[in-house]
This record gives C-alpha cells, sequence and structure tokens, in this order.
C-alpha cells in the first residue's frame, strides 16, 4: 500500500519524518575495487551482497553505487551503453535485485550513479546519431563542422578551442560524417545535448524505470554541465597550447536550473517516499550551490561541491600547491553558513575521484591512526550529509605506486602521455604529483583481511592491492574498541542519535589557528563543541568560551587516554580530537 506524501516512512532508524533523510549517512562502493565474488580480480555486484551486513554493521543508512550499467570501460563505467542493463563483468539485472532486496531487507537504501551529461560512443543513440548528418537522432548530440577555412580532422580545425578534462581538444574528428562531436570528458565520451527535448524525456523515462525497480535516489555526475550557454565560443587558450579550460560554456549553464526542475516534475514529484537527489557540480559556487538545493526550487536535495579539494591544486590538479588549514577550515565554514537554513551541504574528504582522504589531509605514517579518526570527527560533525568512501573506515592510504605501468586511470594516463609528448614537464616531478593525488588511489581493492589479495579477490586484481593492507584491513580492526573502524561507528550512532549534529547552528572558533580545528554546534536543548590537533606536536590553546564548558561532558575522543583538560584551556596530543557536549 502506498505511502501518503508527507507521511513518516519506515527506515533503519525507525518511523522516521520526511525532513529526517538529513540524518542519513552514506556509504559509497566503487564496485570494481569493493569485493570479487568471482575471482576474476574485478569487484560484482555477488561480492557486495556478501558485505552487506559489513555495510550495516556501520550504520549506513545509504549505500551509493558507482556505475555497473553496460560500458565499454573507457572510464571504468563513466561511459555508459545501456543505462538499463547490469554489464556481464559486475553480473546482471538478477543480482542487482537481489542486492536492492538485502539492503532494503536491513533498512537500508540504495542510490544509483547517473550519468547523463554524457554517453558511451557505443551507446545505440550515438551509434544512430553517428550513423550520417541527416540522421533523426543527429541532434541529440552536439555535432558542429571544421573552424571556418581550416580543415577538419587537423590541430586547431576544432569548433571551439575548448580542452577536454581528460586532455586534448574536446571536439572528436568524425571523417564519415565530416563533422565533429562534443567530449567534455573522453573521446568515448560525447556530450548529450539537453536542448533536445527528446533527450531529456528519454533520460527522464530511464530514470523512472529504475525508480519503478526500486532504487531510492541518484547521485548524478557532472549534472552542472549539462546546459550549454550558446553559441559555443572559443575561451583563452593556456600558454603554448592552441586549447583552454572551456568551463565558462559549460558549468552552471544558463538553462541548468530549468532542467532540474523539469526533471523534479517528470521524475521525482508524487512518489511516496523522498528521493534522494545528489549532484555532482565541478566549480559550482556557493551562491549556485544555495539555488540548487533550496527546498522550495525542487531541484536536488544536495551538491558535491569541488572548492575544499581544490585548495591544494594550482592549474590543474597535479599542479601541488602547499594545504593551509586555516584555509580549508573557512572554505568548509563558508559553505556551512551559506547553506544554513535554505540549502543544504555533502561533507566528503574523499570518493573514487580523489586520493586517500589520510594521505591527502593527515598523517599516514606514524599518526595515521589518530589522524584518520580526527578528519572522520571533524567531518561528520559539520552540518550536512556525511560521505564515507570504501574503505577510509579502515584508514586506507595512497598506494605506493612509482611507475606509470602501475596506474589504470584514464585521466592521469593522458595528461602524462601529452606531458610527455610536449617535452616540457618535468615527468619525474608529475609522477611524484601522481604518487601524491592520481584517483587511482582511491580504486585500489578494498582491504578485508591481511591475506593475499586483501580477501578482495582470489585471483589478479584488475589495480594492484597496496601492500599495506596486511597492517590496515577491516579483519585486524573488528572487536578492537580503539580503531579507525569502531570510531567511524560511533561517529555514525552520534549522527542517528543527537539531532545537535544534524540541525544546531555552526560557529568556527580560532580561524586562523595554523594547527587547531575548532568549532561550535548549537542546538536547543545542547551544544557540541569539537576540537583537533591537526599537527603533530602538542597544542595548548585557550578557547573563547565560556567557564560553563568546564562542566561539559565527553561524548567522543579518538585516543585511548582520556582527554588530560577541559574547555576553554585545552592540552591536545598530536593529531588528537575530542567532542565535549554541554545540556
Amino acid at each position: 500500500m502506498p505511502v501518503p506524501q508527507g507521511a513518516p516512512t519506515l527506515t533503519r532508524s525507525g518511523w522516521q519524518r520526511p525532513d529526517d533523510w538529513k540524518r542519513w549517512v552514506v556509504y559509497q562502493v566503487y564496485p570494481r575495487s569493493f569485493a570479487d565474488s568471482n575471482g576474476d580480480g574485478v569487484g560484482d555486484l555477488r561480492g557486495i551482497i556478501e558485505r552487506v551486513d559489513y555495510l550495516d554493521s556501520l550504520g549506513t543508512d545509504v549505500v551509493w553505487l558507482s556505475p555497473v550499467y553496460r560500458s565499454p570501460m573507457d572510464d571504468n563505467g563513466y561511459d555508459i551503453s545501456d543505462y538499463r542493463d547490469i554489464d556481464p563483468v559486475f553480473g546482471t539485472l538478477e543480482d542487482f535485485d537481489q542486492l536492492l532486496a538485502e539492503l532494503h531487507g536491513r533498512g537500508m537504501k540504495l542510490v544509483m550513479d547517473l550519468v547523463v551529461n554524457h554517453t558511451s560512443d557505443e551507446h545505440p543513440w550515438f551509434l544512430a546519431s553517428r550513423s550520417s548528418p541527416t540522421a533523426a537522432r543527429r541532434d541529440w548530440y552536439w555535432w558542429a563542422d571544421p573552424r571556418p577555412g581550416r580543415t577538419g580532422g587537423r590541430p586547431g580545425a576544432e569548433p571551439t578551442n575548448w580542452e577536454s578534462a581528460f586532455s586534448g581538444p574536446a571536439w572528436e574528428w568524425d571523417e564519415p560524417t565530416g563533422q565533429y562531436y562534443l567530449h567534455i570528458f573522453s573521446r568515448k565520451q560525447p556530450d548529450l545535448n539537453w536542448e533536445n527535448p527528446e533527450v531529456r524525456q528519454e533520460v527522464y523515462s530511464m530514470m523512472r524505470w529504475w525508480l519503478d525497480r526500486g532504487i531510492d535516489g541518484f547521485r548524478m555526475d557532472v549534472i552542472n554541465m549539462i546546459s550549454k550557454k550558446l553559441p559555443l565560443v572559443d575561451v583563452m587558450a593556456r600558454p603554448g597550447s592552441l586549447y583552454g579550460p572551456g568551463g565558462d560554456g559549460y558549468i552552471c549553464g544558463p538553462r541548468n536550473h530549468e532542467f532540474l526542475r523539469e526533471m523534479h516534475r517528470e521524475v521525482f514529484a508524487g512518489r511516496p517516499q523522498h528521493v534522494l537527489t545528489v549532484g555532482e557540480m565541478p566549480g559550482v559556487t556557493l551562491d549556485q550551490a544555495a539555488l540548487f538545493t533550496t527546498p522550495e526550487r525542487r531541484e536536488l536535495d544536495m551538491v558535491f561541491q569541488f572548492e575544499h579539494v581544490s585548495l591544494d591544486h594550482g592549474e590543474h590538479r597535479y599542479d601541488l600547491r602547499p594545504l593551509s588549514l586555516p584555509a580549508l577550515k573557512q572554505c568548509m565554514a563558508r559553505w556551512q553558513v551559506g547553506l544554513a537554513g535554505h540549502g543544504w551541504n555533502s561533507l566528503y574528504w574523499g570518493n573514487h575521484d580523489q586520493p586517500r582522504s589520510v594521505s591527502r589531509f593527515g598523517d599516514d605514517g606514524v599518526h595515521r591512526v589518530a589522524s584518520a579518526k580526527t578528519l572522520a570527527t571533524v567531518l561528520h560533525l559539520h552540518q550536512g550529509t556525511p560521505y564515507i568512501y570504501q574503505g577510509d573506515e579502515v584508514a586506507m592510504a595512497n598506494a605506493p605506486f612509482s611507475s606509470m605501468a602501475e596506474y589504470r586511470d584514464i585521466e592521469c594516463l593522458n595528461f602524462y602521455d601529452a606531458a610527455s609528448r610536449r617535452g616540457d614537464v618535468d615527468l619525474t616531478a608529475l609522477l611524484e604529483a601522481l604518487g601524491r593525488t592520481s584517483r587511482d588511489h582511491a580504486r585500489t581493492p578494498v582491504q578485508w583481511d591481511a591475506g593475499p589479495g586483501a580477501g578482495f579477490s582470489t585471483g589478479e586484481p584488475w589495480i594492484a592491492v597496496n601492500p599495506d593492507h596486511t597492517e590496515f584491513n577491516v579483519a585486524a580492526q573488528e572487536g578492537d574498541p580503539s580503531s579507525v573502524l569502531a570510531h567511524y561507528r560511533r561517529l555514525v550512532a552520534l549522527r542517528h542519535e543527537d539531532p545537535t549534529v544534524t540541525e544546531g547552528g555552526f560557529e568556527l572558533l580560532e580561524p586562523d589557528h595554523p594547527r587547531l580545528w575548532a568549532f561550535l554546534r548549537t542546538g536547543p536543548a545542547s551544544s557540541l563543541l569539537v576540537t583537533a590537533n591537526f599537527g603533530s606536536a602538542d597544542l595548548h590553546v585557550t578557547l573563547p568560551v565560556g567557564p560553563e564548558w568546564e562542566n561539559a561532558e565527553v561524548v567522543l575522543a579518538n585516543l585511548a587516554q582520556p582527554p588530560g583538560c577541559t574547555p576553554p584551556a585545552l592540552r591536545l596530543a598530536p593529531w588528537e580530537s575530542v567532542v565535549w557536549r554541554l545540556s
């Protein structure tokens, strides 16, 4: 029997009000690297099914499943050739249905990755579009003639000088039809033309099909790139290059809001339960994000913004810059304040597109356990929806890759190849940068145990297992109350139990301190004080809070020994973090 719209719905936490989705914790599964059930070296749906009880034990509310659709795997599944089927490398639709049933049976929800800015060049839509300049589906994608006076297929003849996010021009010459097609990402990922209403209706139909099958929402890949600014025009080229970043022509384009409101009307409106909608939005500003996530506008629940994970980048992700803690915490605070009361934040340190958080933001050496816990504490105690990326809950770190032969990611492989051909980059320095920030660090297999293959597979994994799996793995941390895994479970439980975590106001303390991260969360019945030492030396500091905090209780700490202080005068050990509650 359908649940009336607006009525409470049953979740793992019991009967909930409609806005209690804000208390959910999301766990991202990157299927290729999560668990391999058949020994072929690639993770699959049955592998996930075998680990559902583990996800349940974390307190997970929602599982975000990266793409498992049919795909040539040019970009590990983000190039989709059939939106309504499962790629055989991952299993079958029957396997998917079983996974969905297993999650629902334990009170968890499933969010699918939705990739509709582009398809695979092997998708039937594109094959039809490519078949002839007069094909009925020609304008389902972006096709254009060569630049006037230029010969198609030669450098500089592209319709615009946009560069691809995966290196080289963003236009691919199609000799048989005498035109270029647009691909912001790989040449095997042609961009859909959302200006065409037939394209939008086909996408909406597919989304309804998955929701009718029982899924609970979508994480929408680069959904702020679906509206292009017309006409498509040149941008400023990079020094020494024919091409430059084309983001001004497609990031948060003029019809982006219109398209998302239409999607809401056509797909989500009127459904009996809340459909979780998350928009990945590179380059989105705070003001834009507020519009996208204001509930009354009926666009999205939340967005993934990239500001905080770009602070250590220069011209590109491999142009590394020192990370300033004041800049990081002030950035996070700005988004807290800017979306308070109307929008909603996605909280994350890492995902399949970022290096491992403990290696990037923490200390993956002597203080690895303490810093992994502290990173989790600070993140989860902000307002918003926290995302746990697979393996972060056991402090998985960057892999010790030392040669290009060990990498698999199309982005870094293309970048290195282009730099090598240009001859204007120190390749040794570039390889060192890849060792710190490549996406492949997030994609090494989940470390389940200390055995061969880390418990991920009985075969040869598609990408090498991190050799530190003998020390950092799930089996080693299960049952250990001082482990990173246990700390994550306590954090999830705190969010579920204390409404201040979800609803409380936010105030950053000591914003310019180079090592202290401290903030207040203030609710009607209690307040939380979060304090953390982001450094490898002891920290002594007096906080600007009242003497009443001397009577506060410790609700969470990351070190085995009790805190040796009470606010406002703090003495924190290296990477120590403590959360106090004042009722």
